[in-house]
């Protein structure tokens, strides 16, 4: 009997031994099958992103006039546009484009939203008040609203759109960090590092912002889909890429004349920022079922 104990004992030291986070993720994020099959699609996407430009089919700004508003076929498989360029060359080439736009402008609004959002939670008082009213008036805007007024007062341009998704995700990121923050400050073992004498920056970086790291992942995916909206809107009004680019919104702003003669200068594009943004909601989907304790625990 006692040897017996003894197996299982080492049998559940070793099962002890053997657990690991990302294994724990892994097996809880598997089982959602609508979110894996978005991330391969996504990670294919990233990867067709970088060595895009070196495999197209065709040059992507080279004009083919013997061959203008072709439909899908064998030579080129979603057809070309006005000047003959072919789509599917542009649109791989254009993923690039969008993917850096919108993942640049989240991740500049990730990071000045926590610490906006870490300062205000934290230290609270006329601090809170200011960082939140100032985020209340960004609020009371649309975002895309706000964008378009971001640009029409910097200019055009790629650069421009970053800066104007980035100031309209700021407000997001804060406020959804304020909130852990508040929550994450009343444990116990943040009241013992302020009565060892931790700095303040040491107790929000190392206490407190571990916290936050489950929520901001679950929006940060969500808010990439936001913000490739938000560009290539931007873009399909004439206030972001160049009309040369082969930018999805660019693509879909140039083929609007020909809708009724060759739906497919719109419709590729239109597709491919679709499933774009719903795999990214998926994902979003995905990981908050997976990460969100409150989900969890029901």
């Amino acid at each position: 009997m006692q040897s017996s104990s003894l197996v299982k004992q080492d049998a559940i030291v070793v099962k002890h031994a053997k657990y690991s986070p990302i294994r724990e993720f892994w097996r809880a994020f598997k089982k959602q099958k609508a979110a894996l099959v978005a991330s391969i699609f996504i990670v294919l996407l990233i990867v067709i992103a970088f060595i895009g430009p070196y495999i197209v089919p065709y040059d992507p700004f080279e004009p083919d006039y013997n061959a203008i508003l072709e439909t899908p076929s064998a030579k080129h498989l979603a057809g070309t546009d006005e000047y003959g360029r072919d789509i599917f060359s542009r649109l791989i080439v254009g993923s690039k484009i969008s993917l850096t736009v919108s993942f640049s402008a989240v991740f500049l609004g990730l990071i000045l939203g926590t610490i906006l959002g870490l300062i205000s939670g934290y230290f609270g008082g006329w601090i809170d008040k200011i960082i939140m009213r100032t985020c209340d008036v960004l609020f009371s805007f649309p975002d895309l609203l706000l964008a378009i007024a971001i640009v029409a007062i910097l200019g055009p341009g790629i650069n421009n759109v970053i800066i104007a998704v980035m100031v309209f995700s700021i407000p997001s990121f804060a406020r959804l960090v304020r909130g852990a923050t508040l929550n994450a400050k009343e444990n116990v073992y943040v009241e013992a590092a302020k009565s060892m004498g931790a700095s303040h920056v040491r107790i929000m970086y190392k206490h407190i912002f571990p916290e936050t790291i489950s929520e901001l992942i679950i929006f940060v995916t969500m808010r990439v889909g936001t913000a490739i909206l938000a560009a290539s809107s931007l873009s399909f009004l004439g206030l972001g890429a160049s009309p040369e680019m082969p930018e999805w919104g660019v693509m879909l702003s140039s083929g609007r004349d020909y809708l009724g003669t060759a739906t497919h200068v719109v419709l590729m594009p239109g597709i491919a920022i679709f499933l774009t943004v719903l795999a990214f909601n998926l994902i979003g989907d995905g990981l908050r079922d997976v990460l969100d304790p409150k989900i969890k625990n029901n």
